[in-house]
């Protein structure tokens, strides 16, 4: 029967569509878009980019643009230099496109958590990162102070540590835990906001502040751009946590000069993108001593073949060689960590 059958397809011969006439391959030249203009990401918003074009010119024009169709695949985030064109007057309604990202200077990023290689682009372009820690309400988190210090050096960026409400408890236990790895350290408090000697910090600078929620980030932020205003969140008196208020970057120019990017209040930050050459590297006056130590030292105060720790031992560090050489082997510990300790 079955063989019956296929006798009646013998002949079959399938149909084959024919080709389309007239139609033009898709051509791999795209414009140049010669006409661009350069302006500052300074905020991000949903698939809307706000941005500023000839800063403190004449014809500063704030802008709302989409994304081109051939970035679809890149992060544009706060703080980028990017091309644009289109509707460039910035008046009301307007829309233009951004169709080029210049290359960064700096990248400052997290992962999710120190299991996670994913990174996650925070800011491009910063110089330097604003550590802002409470000295009490919420308590200071000292393993989140190494992992802020960990995302500065592998950016490359210079961290600054703000102690705020000193007039609730003594910043001096903070000092000292950042003062081996050589980090200016300002306290505030609202009998004394040391507004000055912050702004003269961040002058002609592109700062970005990092901060656990509810240690007065935002309210720095507000005091040092007037008008920022910036949701300013409370301390929850039963978890001892800050309430999230900023919930996205955004740059804001500071009167003095420079900018000073305010980042959503975060309870974790992970190294899971970090290498731990990257930390090594930025203790630039201890490597003649982790150069010699074996391929895959972890560079940890236990480590008995560690060239760095047998140094330590020997006692042939200077005292402030000392210091650094101990705030290097803590950090290195932090990097060892897994993702519980991440905001801890």
């Amino acid at each position: 029967m079955i063989e019956r059958d296929l006798e009646h397809y013998e002949d079959y011969e399938p149909r084959v569509r024919p080709a389309k006439t007239g139609s033009k391959p898709r051509s791999k030249n795209r414009p140049q878009h010669d006409s661009a203009e350069e302006g500052l990401v300074i905020a991000v918003d949903r698939g809307r980019y706000r941005v500023i074009l000839n800063p403190n010119a004449p014809d500063e024009r704030l802008l709302t643009c989409t994304r081109a169709r051939e970035l679809r695949n890149n992060a544009i985030v706060t703080g980028d230099r990017v091309d644009v064109v289109g509707d460039t007057s910035g008046s009301e309604g307007s829309l233009a496109r951004i169709v080029r990202i210049h290359p960064r200077s700096t990248v400052l990023r997290r992962s999710a958590d120190d299991s996670d290689t994913f990174e996650r682009i925070i800011v491009a372009n910063a110089d330097q990162l604003l550590m802002v820690v409470a000295a009490a309400s919420p308590e200071p988190r000292l393993r989140l102070v190494d992992r802020y210090l960990v995302a500065a050096l592998d950016a490359r960026i210079t961290p600054i540590l703000c102690i705020t409400k000193t007039d609730l408890a003594s910043g001096d236990e903070l000092r000292r835990y950042v003062m081996d790895a050589g980090v200016t350290v300002i306290e505030r408090s609202p009998e004394n906001p040391a507004h000055d000697e912050i702004a003269e910090l961040l002058k002609d600078h592109i700062t970005v502040a990092v901060g656990h929620s509810g240690v007065g980030k935002s309210t720095l932020v507000n005091d040092l751009v007037p008008g920022a205003d910036r949701a300013v969140g409370d301390v929850n008196e039963v978890t001892g946590r800050g309430r999230h208020t900023s919930s996205s970057s955004q740059a804001l120019r500071i009167p003095e000069g420079g900018w000073v990017i305010d980042t959503p209040g975060v309870r974790s930050f992970g190294l899971g993108h970090v290498s731990k050459s990257a930390i090594v590297e930025g203790f630039e006056e201890l490597l003649p001593h982790t150069l010699q130590c074996p391929k895959g030292c972890p560079h940890l105060a236990e480590s008995g073949e560690c060239t760095l720790t047998q140094a330590l031992n020997d006692g042939i560090l200077s005292e402030t060689e000392q210091a650094r050489a101990h705030s290097l082997q803590r950090l290195m510990a932090t990097l060892q960590e897994g993702p519980e300790h991440s905001a801890s």
